[in-house]
């Protein structure tokens, strides 16, 4: 089976890279100047890069500092650790790469739906609460949140990598975001600062709060990427409804299916199937589905976050994630629900 063949259906670990980032990315790679040169060169460089910042910002609809960084991981690391406040509270299902940064930050806790209670994330340090979840698709309550924060003199963080390009942001203090899941290329993002007073400087450049070369063809691409709008999203969300219908008929269990969530990812329990033994059957049939994250997925151990919603070990060991893209079609989903019904189906039988 080529590539072409094969059905991807794990957009929210990455998704392809739109035809209009592409040619900005080649555009890019014409204006190969260090953007930090003062010659004319890298002034052209510069400007070009400026350019793309303000319509980064004006696509976000972000008033605030734009900084650029390799991605989200980045963006997250240098708001936990750089922030004049000190990380003083995170949900327990957000992303490891900012669990790794979290210390001795007290874990909030969530319902069987993932979700934050707003009037406990109450505190008056840096609080950092997603607006999507990558694994459930679960939306947080951000700007209830960010009210509450405020209220106790914090801040909140809130990692926009899934919502970012699909949903509006939150009103939040830092945000942190990555090219690749809208459309843009690998290796891109940015946190979104209200305030560049909130961090402490870090490096020679982007304004003194990231040190290395700037990546002007792949912010150039990450700009063109997100101006293309998010108005397939209606599609995706009618394709998901078709496919947890199909998957209820087959005695699966969609995960947090009465919270709101983003209608390009779902989480699904097929009882009696591993989800390693899920991930290579679909695999062998042609098709990319995932099991948690996908930086944590070929370890395949417990999901932290299914633990964190109270979901019982066995169940959490049966659920693998599905995510939608641009490009999926009903015929995809059709495609990806009968292969579904036939592996429960000889489940089944061999119990």
């Amino acid at each position: 089976m080529t590539i072409s063949e094969a059905l991807y259906l794990d957009h929210a670990a990455t998704t392809p890279l739109l035809p209009a980032a592409r040619e900005a990315l080649l555009q890019g790679f014409a204006l190969w100047a260090n953007p930090s040169s003062p010659h004319r060169a890298g002034r052209a460089a510069r400007a070009a890069l400026e350019e793309a910042r303000g319509r980064i910002a004006a696509a976000l609809g972000w008033g605030g500092e734009v900084i650029f960084t390799s991605g989200a991981s980045e963006a997250l690391a240098i708001a936990a650790t750089r922030c004049h406040l000190p990380l003083a509270a995170v949900s327990p299902v957000e992303h490891e790469a900012l669990l790794r940064h979290a210390g001795s930050a007290e874990r909030l806790a969530v319902d069987g739906s993932g979700l934050v209670d707003p009037a406990a994330a109450a505190r008056p340090g840096l609080v950092a609460v997603q607006q999507v979840n990558n694994e459930t698709g679960v939306i947080q309550p951000l700007d209830a949140i960010a009210a509450a924060v405020r209220a106790a003199g914090g801040l909140l963080l809130a990692d926009c990598a899934q919502g970012a390009g699909k949903l509006a942001l939150p009103d939040a203090d830092l945000i942190a975001l990555a090219a690749h899941k809208f459309g843009g290329p690998i290796g891109v993002g940015a946190l979104l600062v209200r305030d560049r007073a909130m961090l402490k400087p870090g490096g020679g450049q982007e304004r003194g709060y990231r040190a290395g070369t700037e990546n002007l063809p792949g912010v150039l691409a990450m700009a063109a990427a997100l101006e293309e709008g998010r108005g397939w999203l209606a599609g995706a969300a009618r394709l998901r409804q078709g496919l947890e219908q199909a998957i209820a008929c087959a005695g699966g269990q969609a995960v947090a299916s009465a919270a709101p969530r983003l209608a390009t990812i779902g989480a699904y329990r097929m009882p009696g199937v591993s989800a390693a033994a899920q991930l290579i059957r679909f695999d062998g049939m042609g098709i990319a589905v995932s099991a948690g994250s996908a930086c944590s997925s070929g370890s395949l151990r417990t999901s932290h976050v299914l633990a964190a919603m109270a979901m019982a070990d066995k169940a959490a060991a049966e659920v693998i994630r599905v995510s939608i893209g641009r490009e999926t079609s009903a015929a995809d989903i059709r495609r990806f629900t009968d292969a579904w019904q036939e592996i429960a189906g000889k489940a089944r039988v061999a119990a």
